[in-house]
């Protein structure tokens, strides 16, 4: 076989990709949950990869999928799902060949809803694939309504009670075909909940009536779609389709960009005149989207804002205890007291590494027998509490620093301005959000007005060099470092 063969070749990348891993999570991590991973193929933006075991397909497409497609984005940046299918006698299962492939689902053997009392919360699929719009009669259009996400399945504490109980009426008053509050805009930091409304408030509405039209979009699908509809010169065809819903759900808000923002502002405004219920979520105030265009952020700021806050002990352990609760009831296990007050106590960031951490106890409990006590649970999650020990750095807090420090005014940063007072800073907060987020580099050129990928390669590239060449320069870039990471 040659070495350049397309074999030798998917070869080497999964090579890169392990090694990432390894680096990523440490050795004892990766030789329990990566080492008997294979990279099956690449299709369009999904990575398929294969497990010996069952088990081992829903726990890597649970809790590792953002990690493993992160590790793909270094060498294909068009990577965005991932699909773990059972391998048996070293021949991988197919993947769906017919239906939407949907990241983060369970395995294909596994049941794809189970009882609340029974379901074990795993993260929110790294993405979602929007079908082409309805039939007539269809109940659910869009993206994929993860049946897990429930109100029953929701601990709501003081942190996000306000923001429970508009989700609950909103639901309650589209069944009664009636709008309260409208728009509405929920928002907060990655993993404190707002998905999980969304799906909740859809869920309730389809059970309820399943005549009603909903249509549940992350921006990231609503830009696809609206662009793919421009290009197939289907895009009247597409706007009727979305201002004839009942319920509209836009999740991941801070994503949306270019003319797709625009688009979002004229549906927003139909639907509002037409007196349909649209809730929206994203990870800042309405006023801090700078993509989107001032009508469009007053007409969100003029409906109902409702923040989400960091979850406070009492939630913490709240939440660590249903989960416990529900793995209990699943696996029969015991959970101490105080192995729930560890958990609760140590791992402060959100509601998924919460889940996770629960689930990597229920875990090592079922590979080695080993009962849950403290000891293990400090030793389990480790590396997850040490990631997490750093501040979260986000873009949004990137842009103001650099453009208090240079005297930039943020819309210029997201700006086409050229001129070298506003290249440099910008360069300098693209390789700062590489440096101190986890967002990949599509991602930040999303957030930096709509940049391809290579804008901000090149970007992070040139800042490098310049440090290495300029002392003073990584001196300054150190300073801006520590003030963020403060």
């Amino acid at each position: 076989m040659s070495e350049n063969s397309p074999a030798a070749t998917q070869r080497d990348l999964w090579m890169r990709v392990r090694a990432r891993l390894k680096a990523a999570v440490g050795e004892d991590v990766f030789t329990s949950w990566f080492a008997r991973l294979e990279l099956e193929e690449l299709v369009d933006d999904l990575v398929h990869l294969s497990a010996p075991t069952r088990f081992l397909c829903s726990w890597v497409q649970s809790n590792y999928s953002d990690r493993i497609v992160e590790a793909f984005r270094h060498d294909v940046p068009d990577a965005a799902r991932l699909h773990v299918t059972l391998r048996v006698n070293g021949q991988a299962r197919p993947r769906l060949a017919t239906a939407p492939v949907v990241a983060a689902e369970p395995a294909e053997e596994a049941p794809v809803a189970k009882p609340a009392a029974q379901a074990a919360a795993v993260e929110t699929p790294v993405a979602r694939l929007v079908p082409q719009p309805a039939q007539k009669g269809d109940a659910l259009a869009g993206s994929a309504i993860d049946s897990r996400m429930t109100f029953d399945t929701f601990v709501s504490g003081e942190a996000n009670e306000m923001a429970f109980g508009v989700a609950k009426q909103i639901a309650n008053a589209a069944i009664n075909n009636t709008v309260t509050f409208n728009p509405v805009y929920i928002h907060s930091t990655v993993g404190l909940g707002k998905s999980h409304l969304l799906n909740a408030i859809a869920h309730a509405v389809s059970q309820a009536d399943s005549s009603k039209n909903i249509v549940y979009l992350t921006a990231d699908h609503f830009m696809y779609h609206f662009i793919t509809a421009v290009q197939r010169q289907s895009a009247l065809g597409f706007k009727e389709w979305l201002r004839k819903v009942d319920l509209l759900l836009i999740d991941d808000m801070q994503f949306l960009q270019g003319k797709s923002a625009t688009e979002f502002g004229h549906t927003l405004g139909a639907l509002l005149t037409g007196a349909k219920q649209v809730v929206v979520a994203g990870d800042a105030p309405p006023r801090d989207l700078e993509m989107l265009d001032e009508r469009v952020r007053s007409r969100l700021s003029g409906g109902l804002v409702v923040p989400i806050s960091t979850f406070d002990m009492d939630l913490r352990r709240a939440i660590v205890q249903r989960r416990a609760d529900q793995s209990t009831a699943r696996f029969g296990m015991h959970f101490p007291p105080a192995v729930l007050d560890y958990v609760a106590r140590a791992v402060t960031s959100h509601g998924r590494d919460l889940d996770g951490a629960v689930n990597r106890l229920v875990a090592a409990n079922q590979l080695t027998g080993e009962l849950i006590t403290v000891p293990l649970a400090e030793k389990t999650l480790a590396d997850l509490i040490r990631a997490r020990d750093a501040k979260r750095v986000r873009i949004e807090d990137i842009l103001k620093i650099v453009s208090r420090h240079y005297k930039v005014p943020r819309n210029e940063l997201l700006s086409a301005r050229r001129s070298r007072d506003v290249v440099r800073p910008r360069q300098i907060a693209m390789y700062l959000a590489k440096a101190l987020t986890s967002r990949s580099l599509p991602e930040i050129g999303r957030r930096f007005g709509g940049r391809d990928h290579t804008t901000v390669l090149h970007s992070v590239r040139k800042v490098e060099q310049m440090i290495k060449d300029d002392l003073e320069l990584g001196q300054e870039i150190e300073l801006l470092k520590r003030m963020l990471e403060e």
